[in-house]
């Protein structure tokens, strides 16, 4: 089998020329297209959406993008580690013209009725801004603004009503951990500790189950009070992980390990890979927990065990999108995130 590298580079370029497109022409502007367009597959078919079409202002999933724009920044950091500067200024470029292009889209304002897709694009721009100063040495304005605006609006989804928590959406009647956990990551990587902690402690009291050691899905608010949604989705566990790991306290630490386990233990099949979510937003989740699970596996800073567990969760997700050829942007963005978060490891492995 090729190198993860080599896999989440081919799967990069495929996800660029199925899915990708300026958006409505626009020069300087890039955009996903959610269904891929017109594609022959190794069997010779034709891989089309159901309509035979797929256009920008058809379908908006506007967290898919922030996926795709996560996975770009990505592969600069990739390119940038080999040493192979144009094509990290080439990531870089299309970063920045896909940012454009989600403002564009979205009636050209950043903010939207979806506080999680929010604190998702708040966290992609956030990355986008330090790999431009990086890279460039100067910060991408867009990216900047970005950042600036949507932290804005996630502080105001935030108040006292169930002790804490941000609000799933406009409508203010579903507290979640799809809100909390990606906001929870951002204000910690922006420097703001305590109102990350804040966050994190309203997960762990409100969310937290101690049967499982993982995370529910949320609190909605009901007449007579709240109902809790208890599902158990991969993707929540995901930037819980990621904010434990950048505050990095022992008790950080500690929870970050049961997390890691609990997730092996309770979200992988036989064959130790996550469970993937078909269809639309779920072709995203198991991927989002990949990506943090990377981080772990490749963080001394926790046992032998534990990241051996995380590394093994990577590479055995990964294993299990090998063969597929994706419809979807979602499905398309999480197989080259978790190709890339393969790579990533196998790079630490053998260091």
């Amino acid at each position: 089998m090729e190198s993860w590298k080599t896999l989440a580079r081919t799967a990069a370029q495929d996800t660029h020329s199925r899915f990708g497109q300026r958006l409505l022409g626009l020069p300087g502007t890039w955009i996903g297209l959610p269904y891929s367009n017109a594609h022959q597959l190794r069997d010779g078919s034709m891989l089309s959406d159901l309509n035979g079409i797929s256009h920008p202002l058809r379908e908006w999933n506007y967290w898919w993008q922030a996926h795709y724009l996560d996975a770009i920044i990505d592969d600069g950091y990739a390119y940038l580690a080999d040493n192979d500067l144009d094509a990290a200024h080439r990531e870089l470029q299309r970063a920045v013209e896909l940012l454009r292009g989600i403002r564009l889209r979205n009636f050209g304002v950043f903010p939207n009725y979806f506080f999680d897709d929010m604190a998702w694009l708040a966290l992609a721009s956030q990355r986008l801004l330090s790999f431009s100063r990086r890279l460039d040495g100067h910060s991408s304005a867009n990216a900047k603004q970005a950042v600036t605006t949507l932290r804005k609006q996630l502080n105001g989804a935030i108040d006292d009503v169930l002790d804490g928590g941000m609000y799933w959406s406009r409508k203010k009647d579903f507290k979640n951990a799809p809100a909390n956990a990606p906001a929870a990551l951002f204000f910690a990587r922006n420097g703001e500790r305590d109102q990350s902690r804040k966050l994190l402690s309203w997960l762990r009291a409100r969310l937290f189950s101690i049967d499982s050691g993982l995370y529910l899905d949320g609190l909605r608010l009901v007449p007579d009070g709240h109902r809790i949604e208890d599902a158990l989705y991969t993707y929540n566990q995901g930037p819980v992980l990621g904010a434990l790991l950048e505050l990095g306290s022992d008790a950080d630490l500690e929870h970050s390990t049961m997390l890691i386990h609990a997730s092996a233990q309770y979200l992988t099949d036989s064959t130790g890979a996550l469970s993937l979510n078909g269809g639309g937003d779920g072709n995203l989740f198991a991927g989002i927990l990949v990506r943090y699970l990377a981080l772990a596996a490749n963080d001394v800073r926790l046992d032998g065990r534990t990241r051996s567990t995380a590394r093994t969760m990577v590479v055995a997700t990964a294993n299990s999108l090998v063969d597929q050829e994706p419809r979807r942007l979602s499905a398309a963005v999480q197989r080259w995130m978790i190709f890339s978060a393969a790579a990533a490891c196998e790079s630490d492995s053998r260091n």
